[in-house]
């Protein structure tokens, strides 16, 4: 989707924000003209990248990336988790294709975004296909279509009507999800209404790499929230939220979208 660029209001002075994302103050700044891809990169997509180059992720040369525990079969073997959140677990051999490792009930479905990709690997799918990561700036422009200041690419509501217009965590985080918006996990890149620039899925569903750094020379942003924000713990699933991952770090929930040169 080629856009215009221009002026808009970035950022949030949203009370509820999380003062150490950096998200605030809202402020005014300029983007220049640029094409986005409407949808995340799919699981077909990055599939054909693996095929003509012979690229290996930054899970697959690990050995293991981290997996939401609801998406594991009950009796899967004890794993460890992350320290400050542990419904992530370590899981061995889970990669883009075998998103839950061998033993897991996960199949990288095709229309799907793809997920455990690191910063380094979407910026290696990236160049293939002569394109980029959009900037932060760019993203949030494009995520806002249009509109001035509401947190989501819609509106204000997260539920307008009490329709769903993400794919987010309903329910209780991390026991009980009642899928009301229609997913578990991920759903469909080309999922929900797009927003007026025809982007799908700017809130919700997966994370999305940016090219800037976060954290200078240790983490680079990610935008858009996934599929296990809930108000709870994480309301990041905003179009101003934003968070910093390191470049190499790779989970079931992370994807991208790119620019087009």
């Amino acid at each position: 989707m080629n856009l215009p660029g221009g002026a808009f209001s970035m950022g949030s002075d949203d009370p509820l924000a999380y003062p150490d994302d950096g998200e605030g103050p809202a402020r005014t700044v300029t983007v220049g003209a640029f094409r986005i891809e409407t949808t995340t990169v799919t699981n077909t997509q990055f599939g054909a990248f693996i095929a003509a180059t012979g690229y290996r992720t930054d899970a697959e040369r690990y050995g293991w990336s981290f997996v939401f525990a609801g998406e594991l079969p009950d009796v899967f073997p004890p794993t460890r988790g992350a320290v400050q959140a542990p419904w992530w677990r370590q899981i061995e051999g889970a990669t883009w294709n075998l998103p839950g490792g061998p033993l897991g009930r996960l199949a990288a479905l095709p229309e799907h975004p793809v997920v455990h990709v690191s910063w380094n690997d979407a910026n290696a799918y990236a160049t293939w296909i002569k394109g980029r990561l959009p900037t932060e700036v760019e993203w949030e422009y494009a995520a806002r279509g249009g509109l001035v200041q509401q947190n989501f690419p819609w509106g204000s509501d997260r539920e307008p009507g009490g329709q769903h217009r993400m794919n987010v965590w309903q329910g209780t985080f991390p026991s009980s999800n009642s899928e009301a918006d229609g997913w578990y996990a991920t759903a469909p890149a080309r999922s929900f209404e797009p927003n007026a620039y025809g982007l799908f899925n700017m809130t919700g569903n997966v994370w999305e790499w940016c090219s800037d750094w976060f954290t200078p020379g240790q983490n680079r942003v990610a935008k858009g929230g996934s599929f296990l924000c809930h108000e709870s713990y994480c309301r990041r699933y905003r179009v101003s939220a934003r968070q910093g991952l390191s470049p190499d770090s790779t989970t079931g929930n992370t994807g991208f979208r790119c620019v087009i040169s």
